[in-house]
């Protein structure tokens, strides 16, 4: 069964796949790989989806369920892709991203594209 938030996010990644933006799945963690030891992967904090804008500007998402409260780590790291001059987004919803989007110029009331780039999207 899904969460709430692994819905935004699922929800988030096909709304880009079909807006032709080069984006990815960004997981972080880390997974016993012995007993008593562990392996990190990924930068804590980092956004659920990261990506390229048309021009070239990095895009960093992350979603949220309703209440969903970012922690410490995850307010640095947007705030950190805003000053360097990425484009960071909070989002509940494919519609808040797509607002946020909009707002930002990324996308207009053109067509939506399934499979807009060559390598399938996400």
């Amino acid at each position: 069964m899904k969460t709430p938030e692994s819905q935004v996010l699922e929800d988030c990644l096909k709304y880009l796949k079909v807006r032709g933006i080069f984006c990815w799945r960004n997981n972080t963690g880390a997974v016993r790989i012995r007993p008593g030891q562990f392996m990190r992967f990924g930068k804590v904090g980092s956004s659920d989806i990261l990506g390229i804008l048309s021009n070239g500007r990095f895009l960093a998402v992350e979603c949220k369920a309703q209440g969903g409260r970012l922690s410490e780590e995850q307010q640095v790291f947007l705030e950190t892709v805003q000053k360097l001059g990425g484009l960071a987004i909070v989002c509940r919803g494919w519609e808040e991203l797509d607002a946020e989007l909009r707002k930002a110029g990324y996308v207009d009331d053109g067509p939506l594209f399934e499979n807009a780039l060559p390598y399938g999207g996400v």
